[in-house]
């Protein structure tokens, strides 16, 4: 359950990228119907939410699920 989004903090950052170094990009590791399902659905929660916001980054990475502690 998320609560909501915390306050604004104003705190600036930059990634200094090595001059010449290519983006990095992986293909996405392969999913049950019922991961992706769930997969969508958070992410359709979080942008509603406003937690997050669409990329065209050239840079991504695969998303991968990892059960808690209790199992679920």
């Amino acid at each position: 359950e998320l609560p909501g989004i915390p306050p604004v903090r104003e705190v600036e950052f930059n990634i200094k990228l090595v001059p010449g170094a290519e983006p990095i990009s992986k293909a996405p590791y392969r999913m049950a119907p019922v991961e992706l399902k769930e997969l969508k659905d958070q992410l359709q929660e979080l942008l509603e939410r406003g937690f997050i916001r669409p990329s065209v980054s050239p840079w991504g990475v695969p998303v991968l699920f990892v059960k808690k502690k209790d199992g679920s």
